[in-house]
């Protein structure tokens, strides 16, 4: 028994010391260049040496199908199916013409004008614009990680090595630092916003309030491994203004705010995520209703404005599609935003999907399981452009000008413009689209020309 003591005593003290050179490293590499806002090159570094793998295997695993004569997935760029954009009445007019002498000149319905319906129809199953903005983007290079490969299968030794050795270093190494990481930030933000809330109201408190706001923020982003870069940051948002951004994941609020100054909007929340907001709105005006609250947009409007009306308070960051769409598209912007006069700050978002998947897919994973998902990826990379501010013109409406902005999101960020709401994933089509495709209908074949929008 007695023996043993010297060897527990050893035991005890490398454990110590390894413990401390652990946190140290945390502190010194990681901790401090956060609160600094300074990189020492790492990560650059790391996600390199990631992309020279990744083409590595992906050469491996064509070579491999094609010895085997298996043919190799490759996925389309954007997924989308090219198609000519054509009216409803230039189609029924080509269907005429190829079957019957009739004309749109007489108001009188033809039977071949179905297969219109019946073609638009089988294009809608077959390439659904709004059910495959909710699952995640293939690859054309495997990144490792079997959760986005097609073809995962065993090719080489080599190549399963390496893949068992990625899920060691994921799994073993990378998620419990991202995890201290995460607990660090949230524990300092929490921590440093209450102590920030008790100084008196004035330049010394916002002073303090902004950098505990954007340490925390940067450490979040280090548990991530986040590597982001950020464009044109002569146009970032200022005071008495909305920031408006189309909408990925819930790290979008931590990747803008490492870089900014944001007041929050949202729904006020229970457990852990209350206690976080309770400490914010000490420290500076974030905007957090209750659940009844919420369903009112009269009085989200009259907050909202009350706010930016304020001058010299944050500018509000919004993400008015309302839902996370996967990194492919921009799909409506909700109207509420651009009905308040002020200035609207645009940012386009778009994460490199190579290195892990960034969207969020509410309705197959719990926030636990995608936070998971989202440690245990190689990294989180993504570009953030801001753009020139853009206020309503004479005459425009709510409506043009959240499309307006949203085009212009969508050109930046080289994502695709949608018509659609991001809300039709979890409810069914209004009646009001399949009636308007009836009153076109009904307008051509009445001989009624005008005001026909395309289809």
């Amino acid at each position: 028994m007695y023996l043993l003591l010297p060897f527990d005593s050893l035991l005890c003290n490398l454990l110590g010391i390894s413990l401390t050179l652990w946190f140290t490293l945390l502190l010194v590499f990681i901790i401090v260049p956060a609160i600094f806002g300074v990189s020492f090159g790492i990560r650059i570094i790391y996600m390199k040496s990631l992309l020279k793998i990744f083409r590595w295997a992906t050469l491996r695993i064509e070579r491999g199908a094609k010895e085997s004569n298996h043919a190799v997935y490759k996925p389309c760029s954007n997924g989308i199916i090219a198609k000519e954009l054509t009216s409803l009445e230039d189609e029924i007019k080509e269907i005429r013409r190829s079957g019957s002498n009739k004309s749109l000149d007489v108001p009188e319905f033809e039977l071949s004008d179905i297969f219109y319906f019946c073609r638009k129809g089988m294009e809608t199953i077959m390439d659904d614009e709004v059910t495959k903005r909710f699952s995640a983007e293939e690859l054309e290079t495997w990144n490792l990680l079997s959760r986005t490969n097609c073809n995962f299968q065993h090719i080489s030794m080599r190549l399963t090595v390496l893949w068992g050795l990625g899920v060691l270093i994921r799994y073993g190494f990378l998620l419990p630092l991202r995890v201290a990481l995460a607990i660090t930030g949230i524990s300092l933000l929490v921590m440093g916003t209450t102590v920030v809330g008790y100084l008196p109201s004035g330049r010394f408190k916002e002073f303090m309030s902004r950098h505990v706001h954007l340490m925390c923020y940067r450490i979040c982003v280090r548990a991530l491994t986040a590597i982001i870069t950020y464009h044109n940051s002569e146009n970032r948002p200022k005071k008495g203004g909305i920031c408006v951004a189309n909408h990925t994941s819930p790290i979008d609020v931590i990747v803008l705010a490492s870089d900014g100054y944001y007041a929050m909007v949202g729904q006020i929340h229970g457990g852990l995520m209350g206690v976080i907001q309770r400490a914010m709105v000490k420290a500076c005006p974030h905007v957090w209703f209750e659940r009844s609250e919420v369903k009112d947009r009269h009085l989200v409007a009259k907050r909202l404005t009350d706010h930016v009306q304020d001058k010299s308070k944050l500018p509000i960051l919004i993400f008015p599609e309302g839902t996370c769409i996967n990194n492919t598209s921009v799909m409506m912007f909700k109207k509420g935003s651009f009905e308040i006069g002020t200035t609207v700050y645009p940012v386009a978002i778009k994460y490199d999907p190579r290195f892990g998947d960034a969207f969020w897919n509410s309705s197959k994973y719990g926030m636990v399981n995608y936070l998971l998902r989202m440690m245990t990826s190689w990294a989180i990379v993504c570009s953030v452009w801001y753009l020139p501010p853009m206020n309503r013109e004479e005459g425009e409406d709510a409506v043009h000008f959240a499309n307006r902005v949203k085009s212009a999101i969508a050109r930046q960020g080289g994502l695709v413009d949608l018509l659609w709401d991001g809300g039709l994933k979890r409810e069914k089509v209004k009646e009001v689209y399949k009636e308007e495709q009836q009153k076109l209908y009904s307008k051509m074949i009445s001989g009624n020309h005008e005001d026909r929008s395309r289809s």
